[in-house]
C-alpha cells in the first residue's frame, strides 16, 4: 500500500470545519451582549406593561409617611425602613438591634400593626402611615406609655426600650385592658437583655389601669 501524500493531509485540514478557542470567545461575546440587551428590553417591557414596575438596581424616589410627616427619600429599593429613617431621614429613635427581626428594637407601627423596621423595605410602606418613638411626646409631654415606663423604671440600658414602647403603645391601642395572656402576646417579639420584664409588665398595667401619669 502507497504512503500519502503529504499533500493530502493539508486537504483534510482544509475541508474540516474548524472552530478554534478565538472564534469561541467572539461567540460567547456577542451571546452575552445579547443577553443584556435582551434583558433589558424585557425590562423596559415589563416597565411599560399592565405587571409590576420594575425598580433598581439604582436609587429611585421613595415617598413615606413618618409621624403625620411626608418624608421624600432617594434610595436603593433594598434599602430597609430602619435604615431610611435613621441613616437618611434623621428618624434615629428606634434602634438597630440584632437586624435579623428577632430582638424587635426596631419596632414601629405601620397602619396600626407593629412591624421589625429591619426586616421592611422601606418601599414596600409607601402609602402607609408609619409611627416611631420619635413622634408619640406632644412637646415636652411624654406619651402616656412613656411616662409609664419612667414611672416604674421599665428600663436599663434603654436599648430596646423604644420597641418596647411602640409594641406596648400597639397592644395598648387594640386592647385597652390586656388580659395576662394578651399582654404577654403582644409583647412577644421583644427582648430585653436587661431582663426588665416585670417593670415592663408593671408600667404597661399602670397605663391600663389608669395610673399612669402623662
Amino acid at each position: 500500500m502507497a504512503p500519502k501524500d503529504p499533500k493530502d493531509k493539508d486537504t483534510e485540514k482544509s475541508e474540516r470545519p474548524g472552530f478554534s478557542r478565538r472564534d469561541f470567545l467572539k461567540s460567547a461575546g456577542v451571546g452575552s451582549i445579547a443577553a443584556t440587551v435582551v434583558g433589558v428590553a424585557e425590562g423596559e417591557a415589563q416597565n411599560t406593561g399592565p405587571g409590576p414596575r420594575i425598580n433598581g438596581p439604582g436609587d429611585v424616589p421613595v415617598t413615606l409617611t413618618v409621624n403625620g410627616r411626608r418624608v421624600v427619600l432617594n434610595i436603593e429599593p433594598r434599602v430597609t425602613l430602619l435604615d431610611a429613617l435613621r441613616m437618611r431621614a434623621d428618624i434615629t429613635g428606634n434602634k438597630r438591634g440584632c437586624d435579623r427581626g428577632q430582638c424587635g428594637a426596631c419596632t414601629m407601627i405601620v397602619d396600626g400593626r407593629t412591624r421589625y423596621a429591619c426586616s421592611t423595605l422601606a418601599i414596600e410602606v409607601q402609602g402607609m402611615q408609619i409611627r416611631t418613638i420619635d413622634g408619640l411626646s406632644t412637646g415636652n409631654t411624654l406619651h402616656p406609655v412613656q411616662q409609664a415606663f419612667c414611672d416604674a423604671d421599665a428600663l436599663m440600658c434603654g436599648f430596646c426600650t423604644p420597641g418596647f414602647i411602640m409594641a406596648s403603645v400597639a397592644l395598648l391601642e387594640k386592647t385597652p385592658k390586656p388580659t395576662e395572656t394578651q399582654l404577654r402576646r403582644g409583647l412577644d417579639g421583644n427582648i430585653c437583655r436587661c431582663g426588665t420584664f416585670v417593670r415592663i409588665r408593671e408600667a404597661i398595667v399602670n397605663v391600663a389601669q389608669g395610673v399612669a401619669r402623662g
